[in-house]
């Protein structure tokens, strides 16, 4: 098992994750973070931390399929993130979005660290 960034991240971004991962697994896009799996200990201790309730672990059925695949190649792709910045302005606003990925996933990297 492992766990992976999904949906309600993208616009949020709010990096509490990234100050509790004691394997520095993060990456960074341009308005979403991704897991890498192969880097993941199953710890878990991200998890809770995330405001917007973005990660899961890959044995919940949306996760491992769609979002797995995601986490995967997007880490590969965009720099690690080890330290927590601020999120963006509005992501209080965009918590609570549904369908975000379709109108607003951005495959662009972020800034990294």
């Amino acid at each position: 098992m492992t766990y992976v960034v999904g949906e309600a991240c993208i616009k949020c971004k709010y990096m509490d994750c990234v100050e509790v991962c004691p394997v520095d697994c993060f990456y960074e896009g341009e308005n979403m973070l991704v897991i890498h799996p192969d880097e993941c200990i199953d710890c878990g201790v991200c998890e809770p931390e995330c405001p917007a309730e973005a990660i899961k672990p890959d044995t919940e059925a949306d996760a491992a399929e769609k979002w797995g695949e995601l986490n995967r190649e997007y880490a590969t792709l965009w720099p690690n993130i080890t330290r927590k910045k601020d999120a963006p302005a509005d992501a209080d606003a965009w918590k609570d979005v549904e369908n975000k990925f379709a109108e607003h996933f951005s495959a662009t990297p972020g800034e990294g660290n």
